[in-house]
């Protein structure tokens, strides 16, 4: 079987900054992380082996016991990280920057009287923070979210982690919804996710499918695993060299293989160096991708 790894593919800086402020904490037994540090099944059994406390993502609300408190690379709102300086929490801040320019970006659009509408997955704990901090916004996630929204201004940015075709798709729907609202575009679609899906459209026409390596709630990981289902091309989502399919792969005589932001170096290696071992079980002609069977994708 040939492998073909995306050019650009696996952990970004932000993660790999949070890693490495999270590794340098003295008492990890006094400190609760705010959340998932990454979304990553891994590094979060690590973090707990060290002895760090962890909130759940939908448990965040909630005050921490511990003297410190963790901010994930996700960020939180700036009414949050008042309610835990107030509580006495000490903050360890591993906010990536490009998650608070993002934050930055749609409170600088509400302070000039924009209606502020972020493009990304409703509920995702980075959405999370920069809406809790707006006062007139909305989320929106799909095209059949768009609508008139009723406001003379309105101001859009994204998640860190939208795809950008369709972070262009739903702002030429909302200028078609909205005709005579004035309309400004704050762009903040971070570099590393863009690279990473330009490096999976530029993989997809070479290889009949692609195994995607990444964690099962990883919002970057699962729009790689998009990317692919949008251009019909078979996709595996795997979290491990574990989970790779013997079976599904003999189909294949060419395989890509790519990596979300918050996959380990080591994870990708192992699965690449476990795809080396996988023969090809069929001809070429057998496995084409005109001819074969999409098979359901692991998400």
């Amino acid at each position: 079987m040939k492998v073909i790894p995306a050019e650009v593919l696996g952990m970004c800086f932000g993660v790999r900054d949070a890693l490495r402020r999270a590794m340098l904490v003295e008492r990890p037994d006094q400190t609760t992380i705010d959340g998932e540090l990454v979304h990553n099944r891994v590094v979060l059994e690590r973090l707990e082996l060290r002895g760090f406390r962890q909130t759940a993502e939908q448990g965040r609300r909630e005050i921490p016991a511990t003297p410190s408190v963790l901010i994930t690379a996700h960020g939180i709102s700036d009414s949050r990280r008042l309610r835990l300086l107030e509580s006495g929490s000490q903050l360890i801040d591993t906010t990536c920057p490009l998650v608070r320019r993002v934050h930055e970006a749609a409170g600088q659009l509400q302070r000039e009287g924009f209606h502020v509408l972020v493009l990304g997955k409703p509920g995702h704990v980075e959405v999370q923070g920069v809406v809790e901090d707006l006062d007139s916004c909305d989320v929106v996630g799909a095209p059949e979210q768009v609508r008139a929204f009723g406001h003379s201004r309105l101001g859009i940015v994204c998640q860190t982690t939208m795809p950008v075709h369709l972070a262009d798709e739903l702002c030429r729907l909302i200028r078609c919804h909205n005709p005579h609202a004035e309309i400004r575009f704050i762009d903040t679609v971070c570099e590393p996710t863009r690279r990473r899906q330009q490096a999976m459209e530029a993989l997809l026409p070479q290889v009949q499918a692609v195994v995607v390596v990444g964690g099962r709630n990883s919002n970057n990981t699962l729009q790689l695993v998009a990317l692919c289902n949008q251009h019909d091309v078979p996709v595996l989502h795997v979290e491990s060299a574990a989970e790779l399919d013997a079976a599904w792969l003999a189909r294949y005589q060419t395989v890509g293989l790519a990596a979300g932001t918050s996959t380990l170096d080591e994870t990708i290696a192992e699965v690449h160096e476990a795809l080396n071992r996988y023969p090809a079980q069929q001809s070429t002609s057998e496995c084409s991708r005109a001819g074969s069977t999409k098979p359901n994708p692991r998400t």
